[in-house]
Protein backbone atom coordinates (compact mmCIF):
# COMPACT_ATOMS: atom_id res chain seq x y z
CA UNK A 1 0.00 0.00 0.00
CA UNK A 2 1.17 3.52 -0.75
CA UNK A 3 1.59 5.88 2.17
CA UNK A 4 -0.14 9.23 2.31
CA UNK A 5 1.13 12.38 4.02
CA UNK A 6 0.72 12.59 7.77
CA UNK A 7 1.89 15.37 10.03
CA UNK A 8 5.01 17.35 10.79
CA UNK A 9 6.04 16.47 14.35
CA UNK A 10 9.11 18.59 14.95
CA UNK A 11 12.84 19.11 14.91
CA UNK A 12 14.93 17.23 17.49
CA UNK A 13 18.19 19.08 17.96
CA UNK A 14 19.80 16.36 20.11
CA UNK A 15 19.29 13.73 17.38
CA UNK A 16 19.63 16.18 14.45
CA UNK A 17 16.46 14.85 12.81
CA UNK A 18 13.11 16.16 11.71
CA UNK A 19 10.27 13.89 12.78
CA UNK A 20 7.11 13.47 10.75
CA UNK A 21 4.54 10.79 10.08
CA UNK A 22 2.94 9.09 7.11
CA UNK A 23 -0.34 7.17 7.04
CA UNK A 24 -1.00 3.61 5.93
CA UNK A 25 -4.77 3.71 6.03
CA UNK A 26 -5.56 4.70 9.62
CA UNK A 27 -2.15 3.55 10.92
CA UNK A 28 0.36 6.32 11.61
CA UNK A 29 3.92 5.37 10.58
CA UNK A 30 6.65 7.25 12.48
CA UNK A 31 9.32 8.78 10.23
CA UNK A 32 12.46 10.86 10.59
CA UNK A 33 14.93 12.47 8.22
CA UNK A 34 18.42 13.57 9.17
CA UNK A 35 19.08 17.27 8.93
CA UNK A 36 22.19 16.51 6.87
CA UNK A 37 19.99 14.72 4.30
CA UNK A 38 17.70 17.74 4.06
CA UNK A 39 20.68 20.08 3.72
CA UNK A 40 22.19 17.84 1.02
CA UNK A 41 18.92 18.03 -0.93
CA UNK A 42 18.99 21.84 -0.89
CA UNK A 43 22.65 22.50 -1.56
CA UNK A 44 25.64 23.96 0.23
CA UNK A 45 23.83 26.28 2.68
CA UNK A 46 22.94 24.64 6.00
CA UNK A 47 19.58 25.56 7.52
CA UNK A 48 19.37 26.96 11.04
CA UNK A 49 17.32 25.21 13.73
CA UNK A 50 14.44 27.68 13.42
CA UNK A 51 14.31 27.07 9.65
CA UNK A 52 13.86 23.29 9.79
CA UNK A 53 10.06 23.20 9.55
CA UNK A 54 10.06 25.53 6.52
CA UNK A 55 12.84 23.46 4.95
CA UNK A 56 10.81 20.27 5.50
CA UNK A 57 7.76 21.88 3.86
CA UNK A 58 9.84 22.91 0.81
CA UNK A 59 11.25 19.38 0.47
CA UNK A 60 8.15 17.52 1.62
CA UNK A 61 7.22 15.94 -1.72
CA UNK A 62 10.70 14.43 -2.22
CA UNK A 63 11.00 13.36 1.42
CA UNK A 64 7.62 11.64 1.45
CA UNK A 65 8.26 9.91 -1.89
CA UNK A 66 11.50 8.48 -0.49
CA UNK A 67 9.76 7.42 2.74
CA UNK A 68 7.04 5.68 0.72
CA UNK A 69 9.68 3.77 -1.26
CA UNK A 70 11.39 2.56 1.91
CA UNK A 71 8.03 1.54 3.37
CA UNK A 72 7.07 -0.48 0.29
CA UNK A 73 10.50 -2.16 0.45
CA UNK A 74 9.82 -2.87 4.17
CA UNK A 75 13.00 -1.03 5.19
CA UNK A 76 11.77 -0.21 8.69
CA UNK A 77 14.02 0.52 11.67
CA UNK A 78 13.72 1.07 15.41
CA UNK A 79 11.07 0.48 18.01
CA UNK A 80 8.33 1.10 17.17
CA UNK A 81 9.22 0.27 13.56
CA UNK A 82 9.47 3.37 11.43
CA UNK A 83 11.24 4.98 8.52
CA UNK A 84 14.56 6.77 8.92
CA UNK A 85 15.85 8.71 5.93
CA UNK A 86 19.50 9.54 5.41
CA UNK A 87 21.41 11.22 2.57
CA UNK A 88 22.23 7.85 1.00
CA UNK A 89 18.52 7.09 0.55
CA UNK A 90 18.21 10.00 -1.87
CA UNK A 91 21.32 9.02 -3.82
CA UNK A 92 19.67 5.63 -4.47
CA UNK A 93 16.83 7.43 -6.27
CA UNK A 94 19.31 8.91 -8.76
Amino acid sequence: MTLIPGRFIGYEYDRMVVRFSMLDGAREVPCAISTSAMDDLEGPVRAKAEQREAQFIRLRERIEACADGKYRATELEGTPPGIILRSIDFRKQG
